[in-house]
């Protein structure tokens, strides 16, 4: 009665694999000028800058790939082709990426900056846009009346001060590490925080210090006290944009296109444009459009698919309605990712589960050596990959997979041998060989064990796929990672509902299916075929 159950034609399993890599699979299309930027909203505001310029003057395709996340991901991405622009910073380029000391002069970090990245990457640094975003140290002003701070030097005298900074400054050389040595620092605490929650927690009181950008918009709303940096340790930060050598010759124009953006913004008319998207909470494609028509380079019609800024006292429902488009092509990308990372990995673990079912002395150890890819960070296997493969939907589409394989390799594994022993011993008395009871008894058998691995690895996924933003691969995590720059919890659940719902409709999905595969044997006898 067993065997019969675990032979029964309702089990389809290679059928059910054939669906899950019919599920729709992201990938790119033609190739476009790919602009690029790091994950804050002036370097976002540049990048999309370059964009409808280059749009409107050459009337060529862009692709945009703007937050990805960090000064060395979206430089690595530059370097190895996957995007071919970006908006950097001299003095980021001098100390961060050539690791060389810092200097005062900003003529002489811009010529430096030049001549090695051309002799090095073939990587061009165009003109200045004429403004700099430069690191500064800020307190609030009641500590500063308190302790009478003007320059950083007086921060050095008082104790049991606490530091929020942003997360690359706690590590780049330009940030706090030299900063501590310059000034001899000793902050009683210092944590790293995303740009926009630094600001809440010293209008809190929960932080006393902060490094801030001499530009941000933020800077118009809080009350802060900037301190003078009296020993000349932060180097200029003028803001260029930054161009692959074989991009300038394959599109004909570039160069000259980017350089009407030469000295086209004051440090003034940066900070407005960046307060109207960090407090005003203005779109991106207007306030770059807008800056663009200012200055008589573009004409007077917005670009397709923009919209009139809209907030202030709107609920989640009206953002949903407002983005409706937006949110269908994320939601959509987001699927491709999970979809195309979870039919790799059952392509993979489940035939790996079943190689290792015949060569079981090998089986523990190797489950488990795939298990370790579970320990680390998923950013940073995203950030890994792009040396490899640059940066998009392809690597992210690979750190998934990585992530997928170990829980359906578990399942699959435990499942054959855990498969129901009479069976299987009728199966041998019936003078089956062991592939025979392999394939017809064992895997039938730990179908539900086995779905219930995808269940989970599918689940896996879908969260984790919000990252993939990060490196330029679309998906829910663009809103989430806007919503926290912006400090906009409405922009962030924007892609945080979504994904949740999503996972649990995949999970419902793939119930559904277990269902059908379980022979009726085990529902007869009442087993769920999930582990304990």
């Amino acid at each position: 009665m067993k065997l019969a159950s675990a032979m029964n034609p309702r089990f389809h399993f290679p059928v059910v694999l054939s669906l899950l890599m019919l599920l729709p699979a992201a990938g790119r299309g033609q190739e476009p000028v790919v602009v690029g930027s790091k994950n804050f909203e002036e370097n976002r505001l540049l990048g999309e800058i370059a964009a409808q310029l280059i749009e409107d003057r050459l009337q060529v395709s862009v692709d945009r790939r703007l937050g990805l996340a960090g000064t060395q991901v979206v430089f690595e991405a530059l370097r190895n082709g996957a995007i071919d622009l970006y908006p950097e910073y001299t003095g980021t380029g001098l100390v961060t990426i050539l690791e060389e000391e810092p200097v005062s002069d900003s003529i002489v970090a811009l010529r430096r900056v030049r001549q090695a990245f051309l002799e090095r990457w073939d990587l061009w640094w165009l003109v200045p846009l004429g403004f700099e975003n430069a690191y500064e140290i800020a307190v609030s002003r009641e500590v500063a009346e308190e302790h009478g701070l003007e320059t950083i030097s007086d921060l050095a005298r008082v104790e049991d001060l606490r530091g929020a900074f942003g997360y690359e400054f706690l590590q780049r050389p330009d940030g706090l590490p030299g900063l501590t040595d310059t000034y001899d620092l000793d902050l009683a605490s210092t944590v790293g925080m995303q740009q926009a929650l630094k600001y809440r927690a010293v209008a809190s009181g929960e932080a006393d210090v902060l490094d801030v950008y001499t530009t941000e918009g933020k800077l118009l709303t809080y009350d802060l006290q900037l301190l003078e940096d009296d020993r000349g340790f932060f180097p200029p930060y003028e803001a260029v944009y930054l161009v692959r050598e074989g991009a300038l010759e394959e599109t004909d124009g570039l160069a000259a296109t980017l350089s009407l953006l030469s000295n086209a913004f004051t440090e003034s008319e940066m900070r407005s444009l960046n307060h109207a998207l960090e407090e005003g909470g203005e779109e991106l494609a207007v306030v770059a459009r807008r800056a663009l028509e200012e200055r008589g380079l573009v004409g007077e019609n917005a670009p397709p698919g923009t919209t009139p800024p809209v907030r202030g006292g709107e609920g989640f429902l009206s953002e949903v309605r407002r983005n409706r488009g937006l949110l269908l092509t994320w939601t959509l990308e987001h699927l491709g990712l999970t979809a195309g990372a979870l039919a790799a990995g059952v392509l993979v673990a489940v035939p790996l589960g079943l190689a290792l079912e015949r060569r079981r002395r090998w089986g523990e150890s190797v489950v488990r050596a795939v298990g370790v890819t579970q320990t680390i960070p998923s950013l940073a296997i995203l950030a890994f990959m792009i040396p490899l493969l640059g940066i998009g939907v392809v690597p992210a589409l690979v750190a998934l997979w990585i992530y997928s394989l170990f829980p359906i390799l578990r399942n699959t594994y435990t499942g054959l041998l855990g498969a129901d022993p009479d069976a299987v011993e009728a199966g041998t008395a019936l003078g089956m060989t062991p592939r025979q009871v392999l394939m017809e008894i064992r895997l039938p058998l730990a179908a539900p064990v086995i779905l219930a691995g995808i269940r989970t690895s599918a689940v896996l996924v879908v969260g984790t796929a919000t990252l993939a933003a990060f490196i330029g691969a679309g998906g829910l995590g663009e809103p989430i990672i806007t919503g926290l720059q912006m400090n906009d919890p409405q922009r962030m659940l924007l892609g945080a509902i979504p994904a949740a719902l999503l996972a649990i409709a995949v999970d419902r999905f793939l119930a559904w299916i277990e269902a059908r595969v379980r022979p009726r044997g085990l529902e007869d006898r009442g087993e769920v075929g999930t582990l304990p």
